[in-house]
């Protein structure tokens, strides 16, 4: 394990809640109809949501399930990418092509993490460096 395992597992729990989440919601696409302005419709045609005032309908279903989890996905690839190469990830890097690659991942992954700031297993350390 390496030095930012505790960032990696962190950051996997918190697209594993979410996923669980977009599953709970019927992990499909939603869509807002033309013809009934603020009405979010599931797959079927269903309303899944109603909502009538500044633009929240729009807001919402582009946050549908289908779409989190394809996000999800992507942050996952992201996530894996980094940890092959999480033990580079250090304060003073080689110069060399794998240790640019896991300062770089690391970024990315940082700024995942940091979306999570409010939770309480968030740790301060794990907040972005910016290397000049």
């Amino acid at each position: 394990m390496t030095d930012n395992s505790d960032m990696i597992d962190f950051v996997r729990a918190r697209l594993a809640e979410e996923e669980q989440i977009a599953l709970a919601a019927g992990g499909e696409s939603w869509r807002c109809p033309a013809d009934v302005p603020g009405e979010i419709h599931d797959r079927v045609g269903a309303i899944a949501f109603s909502v009538r005032n500044r633009g929240y309908d729009q807001h919402i279903a582009f946050q549908d399930p289908a779409h989190t989890r394809r996000r999800i996905e992507t942050s996952r690839v992201l996530l894996n990418e980094y940890a092959e190469v999480a033990d580079k990830d250090v304060d003073r890097p080689e110069h060399d092509f794998a240790s640019g690659r896991a300062v770089g991942l690391g970024f990315a992954v940082r700024q995942m993490a940091a979306e999570h700031a409010g939770h309480p297993d968030y740790r301060a350390k794990w907040l972005p460096r910016f290397i000049h």
